[in-house]
């Protein structure tokens, strides 16, 4: 990564930036980053990321139609049902070994 140094920065904005980081549990260089980001996303004129990874992901991963939806029901029971059947057989000797 890079740095980056701003010049000439007024004691006020300074000041602003150290209030907000405070505010938001930053580091004044952590608020500043964020503040750059956003006012960047916004003269692009792009939308800002509003989803976390989990929910992007979901979203793509989600079942498309009633069909892959009771698969996807079906595959959690029977992975269920291997989850419960591990946790009977948890700390047994396995019957192979003997």
């Amino acid at each position: 990564m890079g740095d980056l140094l701003i010049r000439n920065i007024s004691d006020a904005l300074k000041r602003d930036i150290s209030v907000r980081a405070e505010k938001n549990g930053n580091s004044l260089s952590d608020e500043a980053k964020s503040l750059l980001q956003k006012a960047v996303v916004d003269a692009s004129g792009a939308e800002a990321p509003t989803k976390s990874a989990w929910e992007a992901m979901r979203e793509i991963l989600a079942p498309k139609n009633e069909a892959e939806a009771r698969e996807a029901e079906e595959y959690a029971k029977i992975m269920d049902e291997i989850e419960a059947e591990r946790k009977r057989n948890f700390g047994r000797p396995s019957e192979e070994l003997e």
